[in-house]
């Protein structure tokens, strides 16, 4: 454990953090109802938590239908939606051609009409075809009707980088999406958060993008037992602890996770202690989560794969400053993709994705500031 003989002196004037905040970004964590009792975890992929996520809500409201490129005969470009179109028919899992415009568009006038539509994208790229429909359409029509209008519409497909794919389909757009009031953002990194995290989309009022990482949806995790119900849901708006520690916190979302967790085990060995918070949500942002761990560790470092200017770290780093200053023993520091296009060549990808090693150094950087 690191010595806290560093600590910064307090003014004795500091409001508590729950005072300060805007009580509406402090979600208070619900318990999962239905949870079961006697059920064992099952290891399953990341693919089929998302496959079992669609197929629960759509046998529980025939309202909810999916639509996208290949999801029917072909059982979606990645499978996600597999068997669902022999079971559901074409009336609730409907193929599209290739334009995303179009199918968007549809989808949020589906929304209007009293249907839950779930839009998959074969990329969230190629999502950009369809932005207006999604930020001006289906984020501003609750607002702009006073409330009256509802648009319960699920836009979801993977996002970030995969591999040799090159620029213009590698890209992570959770900081362009949650920028944007409206709109919530998700970002699941197990096979409870797929599950959970899709649930509560495909039931929510609002329009919520549920950002699914492709390098992450043939990863294997276990599906706890309470998951296993199929009213298992997750409160969007609410982050998860996955690994408490006193020294630093590091703070990602998404298939990082799964690298910081390795990355706190590693250093632990190293004598720093470090805690993990997995977001789940980017908006709204769980503020209250991320600023009682700082000021227990007095320490941080976010981690995403997107690019660093205006990014997920940025924002998190401006609440901290705001809300967490005086408990700070270091700079928060961020851990992001290179700030280029992706390169196509394996050689510079490799440099300009995340590694764990690059984390690894970032926080033994801050925890060795002020020593």
């Amino acid at each position: 454990m690191l010595s806290r003989a560093f600590r910064v002196p307090l003014r004795q004037n500091v409001t508590p953090f729950t005072k300060i905040v805007n009580p509406r970004l402090c979600l208070q964590k619900q318990p999962f109802r239905g949870a079961a009792t006697e059920t064992k975890e099952v290891n399953i992929t990341v693919r089929e938590a998302l496959n079992q996520a669609l197929d629960e809500e759509l046998a529980r409201d025939p309202s909810v239908f999916v639509m996208g490129e290949e999801v029917a005969r072909y059982n979606g470009a990645y499978k996600v939606s597999k068997g669902l179109y022999d079971k559901y028919g074409d009336k609730r899992i409907i193929d599209t051609p290739i334009t995303e415009m179009g199918f968007t568009g549809l989808g949020v006038g589906a929304a209007l009409a009293g249907t839950r539509p779930v839009i998959e994208f074969m990329t969230f790229n190629f999502a950009m075809q369809g932005i207006d429909h999604i930020v001006n359409s289906a984020a501003k029509l609750r607002y702009m009707s006073g409330g009256k209008i509802n648009v319960p519409i699920v836009f979801r497909g993977p996002n970030g980088p995969p591999t040799s794919v090159g620029a213009q389909h590698s890209q992570d757009f959770a900081a362009w999406l949650a920028s944007v009031p409206g709109l919530k953002v998700v970002v699941p990194w197990n096979c409870d958060d797929a599950k959970g995290l899709l649930k509560a989309a495909i039931r929510d009022d609002n329009p919520v993008c549920v950002l699914e990482s492709e390098l992450g949806y043939n990863e294997t995790y276990a599906l706890s037992p309470e998951a296993q119900d199929a009213d298992f849901t997750i409160p969007i708006g609410v982050a998860k602890i996955e690994r408490e520690g006193g020294d630093v916190t590091l703070i990602s979302y998404g298939r990082q996770v799964g690298n910081c967790l390795k990355v706190a085990e590693t250093l632990s060995s190293q004598g720093i202690d470090v805690e993990v918070i997995n977001l789940r949500s980017i908006r709204p942002l769980d503020v209250n989560t991320i600023i009682t761990s700082v000021r227990k560790t007095g320490r941080a470092v976010t981690v995403e794969e997107g690019w660093p200017q205006h990014g997920v770290g940025a924002e998190i780093i401006a609440q901290i400053n705001e809300h967490a200053f005086d408990y700070m023993d270091a700079p928060v520091e961020r851990v992001a993709g290179c700030d280029v296009p992706m390169p196509y060549t394996k050689v510079l990808e490799d440099v300009a994705m995340i590694h764990p090693d690059n984390i690894l150094r970032a926080v033994q950087k801050v925890a060795n500031r002020g020593k």
